[in-house]
């Protein structure tokens, strides 16, 4: 399986850093190559237009032309289609566009117009906990008193270098401060970058215990759980879509006695704190035209995870998960997506505070979005075919901001299949209805793409078990 996983993997020449002293330009010619046409072309200059705060190396980083070099002429709008994709993926931009200015029959100018993003957010929070939407609305009775709210405040592309810096204060059912900061490029060849995190939260109510794969929760007016987390990150980026990230934390856990005494199992024998060091490393392949909302390319992750570094004797726990997204374009307005997961979990005998599950995000099967099974293993495939059904951009002239006056839609129909199977742990009989067998669940429903990403979709779904229901969620499939 391997094999075939690494099979996709390519080597990519790392993009040139230019100059920033590009002169400005106001009128280009779109790009009018004949395909019948053989001749080289040399790239003579490469201009950026709209960028009034992004810096020109970050866009020039994802470009695989470079000023000098020779290209086939009919040969280049392809390449320049796929620079196109891998700058809109940096989601800094509203719009690009990339032409080409003819300058002689053997030289060529190529021009990058954006349209850029607003970048600084400071967005009301009101999130609900549970798992899902469908989960709040059907097992929680959709009870407000269940949801977080606050503000959070986002400040992407910051200093204009595509860093991201975000604060959030946050009150209601988790008590929450958190600050984040991002440098994807701390080198003059833009490969190395750092990041930050510090986490606190802290509970009244939380999940203490699962039956029939619905977790139980405990309401109180102190207390419940106080949780903290910091450490920092190092990313390396070989390639346009090779991505290395290793991020060591330190996590320190507590909760009240009464949870320790309701399930001594939930930090393990009976122990009311948990603290331990982590050390994680991931690698990405990313090709995939539009990461968003992707229709076309592939995702390939590997995740290694080791939980507890010999520094304390808490937790000592070791985590694998491979997953393989392919998204193809049938022609016609038909697309095809697929998704693999494959998660392995040691020892098998965990805390319940660290059990892993299928049911959070992208790992779920379709039609038990109201179930948690709780599994150290798991293996899930996940099938859509849709159809774009309408796709138009309109310019709203009276909205006063202009990062916000295009509004973009797209609407697909689809169907869908997914299957899984999730193997129990050992002696856990809490929840144990739907371990251990087969799993499938399948339908037919709608997304909707439009505002900065945003994804709306609804879906009904029916499962093995005959259970059948309509389900919304807000982020993409996978």
């Amino acid at each position: 399986m391997l094999a075939f996983l690494f099979s996709f993997l390519v080597s990519f020449q790392p993009a040139p850093v230019l100059s920033d002293s590009v002169p400005a330009i106001t009128a280009y010619q779109p790009y009018t190559a004949d395909s019948s046409e053989n001749r080289y072309v040399e790239i003579d200059n490469i201009f950026i237009i709209g960028n009034k705060v992004t810096k020109k190396k970050i866009i020039l980083r994802e470009m695989d032309v470079k000023v000098g070099s020779f290209y086939g002429y009919k040969d280049l709008k392809g390449i320049l289609d796929t620079d196109k994709n891998k700058i809109q993926n940096l989601q800094l931009f509203n719009a690009v566009e990339i032409s080409v200015l003819d300058l002689s029959p053997v030289k060529v100018d190529v021009v990058v117009q954006v349209k850029e993003r607003w970048y600084t957010f400071p967005a009301p929070i009101f999130d609900l906990v549970d798992r899902n939407f469908n989960d709040w609305w059907q097992n929680r009775d959709g009870d407000l008193s269940r949801t977080n709210y606050g503000v959070k405040l986002f400040r992407n592309n910051f200093r204009g270098r595509n860093e991201r810096l975000r604060l959030t204060f946050q009150l209601g059912f988790t008590r929450n401060f958190s600050l984040s900061y991002r440098i994807p490029q701390i080198d003059r060849s833009q490969r190395h970058g750092i990041s930050f995190l510090f986490d606190y939260a802290e509970n009244k109510s939380i999940g203490f215990r699962t039956e029939d794969h619905l977790q139980l929760f405990l309401d109180s007016e102190d207390l419940l759980r106080v949780e903290r987390q910091m450490g920092m990150g190092y990313r390396f980026r070989k390639s346009f879509y090779t991505t290395h990230n290793v991020q060591v934390l330190y996590n320190d856990n507590d909760v009240a006695d009464t949870i320790a005494i309701l399930n001594p199992e939930y930090f393990d024998e009976g122990q009311s704190d948990q603290r331990y060091m982590q050390l994680s490393y991931g690698f990405t392949i990313d090709k995939r035209d539009f990461n968003p909302y992707p229709l076309k390319g592939y995702r390939f992750d590997f995740l290694l995870n080791k939980l507890g570094l010999g520094v304390f004797d808490d937790i000592d726990q070791t985590e694998l998960k491979v997953s393989l997204s392919r998204h193809v374009d049938v022609g016609k307005q038909f697309y095809f997506s697929n998704y693999s997961s494959v998660f392995l979990s040691t020892p098998r005998n965990q805390a319940y505070a660290n059990f892993n599950a299928l049911g959070f995000k992208k790992d779920l099967i379709r039609g038990y979005e109201l179930y948690l099974i709780e599994a150290n293993r798991y293996y899930l495939n996940r099938s859509t075919f849709k159809k774009r059904v309408l796709s138009f951009k309109e310019r709203l002239g009276l909205i006063p901001i202009e990062q916000f006056r295009e509004l973009p839609l797209d609407i697909y129909i689809k169907v869908y299949f997914d299957a899984g199977y999730a193997e129990n742990y050992p002696d856990y009989e809490q929840s144990s209805l739907l371990s251990d067998r087969f799993l499938f669940g399948t339908g037919a429903g709608i997304d909707i793409v439009s505002y900065y990403d945003t994804v709306i979709r609804f879906e009904y779904s029916i499962n093995r078990e005959n259970e059948a229901g309509l389900f919304f969620h807000l982020k993409k499939e996978f």
